[in-house]
Order: C-alpha cells, then structure tokens, then sequence
C-alpha cells in the first residue's frame, strides 16, 4: 500500500507471510531489490514495518561495507540514498543562487591563482553534499587542506569513517569546530607547514620571504568565517547561521606568516543531485528560500526514522507523537506536530523540527557515510 502526502510517496511495504511474499507493480524498486533482506528483518520485529528501527542514544557504529550497525539496529547507507531520491523525485527542484555568487565566483577562481594553500570547508554531517563539483578544477595542483566543520554534530565512528576515507584519497583533513575553536590551531599550523617550500623557492632566487598565502572555501553557512575568527582569536569576518552573510572577498593577516582569504559560500547555478540539494536545505546550507520547509521537515523524519540511533523512540522522546515505523509519512507527523503545539501551523512545526536537529537536539546524526571504496 502507498501513502500519498503533499507531494511525499513513501516506498509501498511488502507484504509477507510465512509462506508466500507478494510485491505491488509499482514497488519501491530498492525494495524489490532487498527483498530477502527485508522480508527478514519483519519477521524480526514486533511491528509490521519493513525495516528494523528501534531508537537509541548509543552513536558506537561500525564500518561493515556500506552498512553501519548500532547498538540497537543497522542502516544501509545507499538503500537510504536511493530511497531518498525516490522522496524527493515529485517535489519542487531545490535551486538557490543569489546574484552575489556569480560575481564571487568569478573573482575567486582569479584569487586562487596566487594561493599557496587552498582550505576547503564542508559541513561534517555532509561532506559529499557540500563538496563542490568544480573544486577539484578551480584548485588544480595547489596543496588543499579539508576541514570538516561542526565535528561535535557527528559521532566518533563517523569522524573515524570519514577520516580513513580521506586519508585513502590522500587529502589531509582537519575536523573543526568553528563555534568553540577546535582545531583552529592545528589548521593554521598545517597551512603554515604545507607551503614552507614557498619561502624556500623565493630565498633560492633571491627574494625576501612572504606570508603564506591561504584561501578558504566552501559552500555557504559551513563555518568559513567562524574558523577565521577562531583563528585570529577577534572577530574580524561577519558570521551569521544562515547561508548568504559574506558577501565579499576579504584578506585578513594572521600574525606575519599567514594570510587569509575570507570568501563568500559557492555553489553550482544549478544542483542537479537532488538528494544533496536536500541534505543541504535539512543543514540549513542553502537559502530558506529556494525549499518548501514542510517538505523538507517531512523528508527529514523519515531519514530519522531509518536512523538507528535516532528512530521513533527519539523522535517520541522529543515531541511525544508516536510514528509508526519507517513506513509512515513525515507529512502526518508533522500534521500531528503542528496540531499539538502549534495550533495547526505547519510551517512553524517544519521549521520547529528543523531546528530541532540542526541544533543536535536528536544526538551525533550524521546524514551521510562514505562511500564504498
């Protein structure tokens, strides 16, 4: 059976029986695809879901191929993935790129001529998301530091996951917390060491040394200005928690060795990964303008729902509405959140459970794994 909810179409169950199973025609085609595994996993539980999700506090997960299991549950990463693009697939493309970003952009690749070190922040909950499709391009053979803002938004096992797989493509990572200063040293040191051969080249032909020269990069509203003020210990770059605020280039010298340049957020004209462009709307990485917040609160309770260490328990823990399981619609929960505290607005209890989570009120949830490699 399929529920249909503003523009919402959660994958049909399967039903089974302990003899035959039988599938809709218009299954879910992940689902026909784990079949076996879900068929399994139902007769586990207690509750007629297709999918085992118990809540839980404990964020002790474990790299087992693409699946990570909990104390209380597992979750298959790219069944995830593959659902969420099935969720996302009838609603309004998310696309936000404000008149000041073309401008940066352009400045910037110009900028990035004269870097010795290039710092590309991203978002800790999601890195893949809030990478840069073009990146990789605009930095070409200059050294590239990766700092993966808000670590205290993810669990150890997620830090330690992302960190080997980084480390296996041979980029040097730094998890940071802009808000309270972690790791902002060790940046400015690892920045500083990467590019020491700068002032050797320079002293070889004659030249005086110079500072070395570091801009910061990444899409909006991940910490880029935080981190520099962190760094220089005053708050020299205006920050804000929304995406837009920096609206200009700007260098700004970190004592007489290091200097830094401030840049606004980039991101793509147009996001053709919508999966991502949702990851980023959940985070509040991209303006609030270019998504319907109720989708995206909906969404996200069902990227909840399938998350071991958060699932109904939490959830109920949090609002006290009861969700039934990973088939049930983020729309009528947040229907029923919008009833019970907020006299039937839907919008403010989007917005609400949004909030929620981008302040950690769930716990260490990240919304994304790295990839099998």
């Amino acid at each position: 059976m399929s529920i249909q909810s503003s523009g919402l179409r959660l994958p049909p169950t399967i039903t089974t029986t302990t003899t035959t199973t039988t599938t809709s025609k218009t299954s879910h085609p992940l689902l026909l695809r784990k079949q076996t595994k879900s068929i399994q996993m139902c007769l586990a539980s207690s509750q007629t879901s297709s999918i085992q999700i118990v809540g839980g506090k404990s964020p002790n997960w474990y790299n087992n191929g693409d699946t990570y299991e909990g104390a209380d549950g597992e979750i298959d990463w790219p069944d995830l993935d593959a659902d969420l693009q099935y969720w996302t697939r009838l609603l309004r493309p998310v696309q936000w790129y404000p008149g000041h970003i073309a401008k940066t952009e352009k400045e910037l690749k110009e900028q990035l001529k004269l870097m010795d070190v290039v710092i590309e922040v991203r978002d800790a909950r999601i890195p893949l998301a809030t990478g840069h499709p073009q990146m990789e391009a605009w930095i070409g053979n200059r050294k590239r530091i990766l700092v993966l803002n808000r670590e205290d938004m993810i669990s150890t096992s997620d830090r330690n996951a992302w960190a080997h797989y980084f480390a296996n493509q041979g980029t040097k990572v730094v998890f940071a917390n802009g808000k309270l200063g972690m790791g902002a040293i060790k940046l400015g040191r690892l920045a500083k060491s990467m590019a020491v051969g700068v002032n050797v080249k320079r002293k070889s032909k004659g030249l005086l040394p110079r500072a070395v020269r570091a801009g910061i990069v990444g899409y909006p509203n991940v910490g880029k200005s935080s981190l520099i003020n962190r760094l220089l210990k005053r708050r020299l770059c205006t920050a804000a928690p929304r995406p837009g605020v920096t609206r200009h280039l700007k260098w700004v010298h970190f004592g007489k060795d290091l200097e830094l340049l401030d840049s606004p957020g980039i991101i793509p004209m147009r996001i053709s990964d919508q999966t991502s462009a949702i990851k980023l709307a959940i985070c509040d990485d991209i303006g609030e303008r270019s998504y319907n917040v109720a989708d995206v609160a909906a969404i996200l309770v069902q990227m909840l729902m399938r998350i071991p260490t958060v699932g109904s328990k939490a959830l109920y823990q949090r609002y006290k509405i009861i969700a039934e399981g990973p088939g049930h619609s983020g729309k009528i929960f947040i229907d029923k959140l919008a009833l019970q505290m907020f006299n039937g607005d839907v919008h403010q209890a989007s917005f609400r459970l949004l909030t929620d989570f981008r302040k950690g009120k769930f716990g260490w949830v990240a919304l994304e794994r790295p990839p099998k490699q």
